[in-house]
């Protein structure tokens, strides 16, 4: 049959609609067109059948209509033998930094183990029985939020007691850009565990098949692994996450901001923690000059915040209009400038500002009053070596 013009229009529409999600000139097409690994149950459950597994997730691991992924997996006979929690818990809710106790899911009676603390990484008795380990988890891609950290340990203790890893992947709010001083071996922590820059542009999906690719789990090991890749996703368009993924990180601005902001998690400068702006506000009782005043006090999210009860002076970045696509240090390198207090260094005794940095350079550079621009050059070889691993492993276009 020839079509008419009129009829091949429409059925132009339609293959733009229903073929065509991934290509990047779609960039406005209608988000329904959109689903997380986990909307794609169709080419996971198959896989999940008949097994038993392990779940890592916490409260991001909901689906489109806000379903929680462990109920739909029970709602489809899938046997859940044990539920993984990474830093804040399954429900989200603890600290930073915050002693996790293992439980029970009240609502499926399924046990959960914390992933945090002194067992970062599953024992092989945690693992005993399970045949897969599925991981959904909604990440930030910055180095320092330890979600990759665990799924690195997860992936190795996979690999060490012959485990499959299936990963339902999530977008990436910083995806689309790299930037920061790549890691050096010497400041590797739970807080960056791998050589790559504090935004290395992967999804969290990516990012699983990159250590495993490039053989940086322990001596080398590689684990069988399966990525649930996502529908309709481009990296540098921007989508809204299904749930806050920790408590201090409440919105999108929190989110855009965080890598620029969180270096102060190193300093004498609070970032927010215990008011109602985390990492969108920063000050300290020694930056007066500064022209945003707020005091930090115990919250659901901050138990003990940083400068529990001090008037601090600083700037509020909550409406900070630019959806900011690299890292801004202009801020950090106020607050020294405008820091006066003889009695404490600006940065912690403990150094916890290097690790952040992955490095000792960038606290070198900042004492040696260096502009952003200069330190932002110094950055570019790494990021161009980086760049290089990175393009392997890049499933979705820009």
């Amino acid at each position: 049959m020839i079509l008419s013009l009129k009829n091949k229009d429409l059925l132009l529409i339609v293959l733009i609609y229903f073929g065509f999600c991934q290509m990047s000139f779609a960039q406005n097409i209608d988000k329904n067109c959109f689903k997380t690994g986990a909307d794609r149950s169709e080419l996971y459950l198959p896989l999940l059948k008949s097994r038993t597994i392990a779940i890592v997730t916490n409260q991001t691991g909901l689906m489109k209509d806000k379903t929680f992924l462990v109920d739909f997996l029970v709602k489809n006979d899938i046997k859940i033998k044990t539920i993984f929690a990474p830093e804040h818990g399954f429900r989200g809710d603890a600290d930073a930094g915050e002693h996790v106790k293992n439980g029970v899911d009240t609502k499926t009676g399924i046990p959960i183990v914390s992933l945090y603390g002194n067992n970062k990484k599953p024992k092989p008795e945690q693992l005993k029985g399970i045949d897969i380990v599925l991981f959904d988890i909604q990440d930030v891609g910055v180095r320092f939020y330890t979600y990759i950290s665990t799924l690195t340990y997860v992936m190795e203790a996979a690999a060490e007691n012959n485990v499959e890893v299936i990963v339902l992947d999530r977008p990436n709010p910083h995806d689309g850009y790299i930037d920061g001083p790549v890691l050096k071996d010497q400041w590797k922590s739970f807080v960056g565990m791998h050589n790559v820059p504090i935004v290395y542009g992967l999804t969290i999906g990516e990012y699983g098949k990159m250590v495993n690719g490039e053989k940086w789990l322990d001596k080398g090991i590689q684990t069988q692994y399966t990525l649930i890749p996502m529908q309709g996703y481009h990296k540098k368009q921007r989508y809204g996450i299904s749930a806050q993924p920790s408590p201090n990180l409440p919105n999108d601005k929190a989110i855009n901001l965080y890598p620029s902001l969180c270096f102060f998690e190193g300093t004498q400068v609070s970032v927010g923690r215990g008011t109602n702006l985390p990492f969108q506000i920063y000050g300290s009782p020694w930056t007066k000059d500064l022209p945003y005043q707020f005091t930090p006090k115990p919250s659901a999210g901050a138990k003990d915040p940083f400068l529990n009860g001090k008037l601090c002076y600083g700037e509020n970045l909550s409406e900070y209009p630019e959806d900011l696509r690299e890292m801004n240090l202009d801020w950090l390198l106020k607050a020294y400038k405008e820091y006066k207090n003889p009695q404490q260094d600006f940065f912690l005794k403990n150094l916890f500002f290097d690790k952040l940095a992955g490095t000792d350079e960038l606290r070198k550079q900042i004492i040696d009053r260096k502009s952003a621009d200069q330190i932002k050059n110094s950055w570019k070889k790494g990021l161009e070596d980086f760049q290089k691993i990175r393009i392997k492993y890049v499933i979705y276009e820009d």
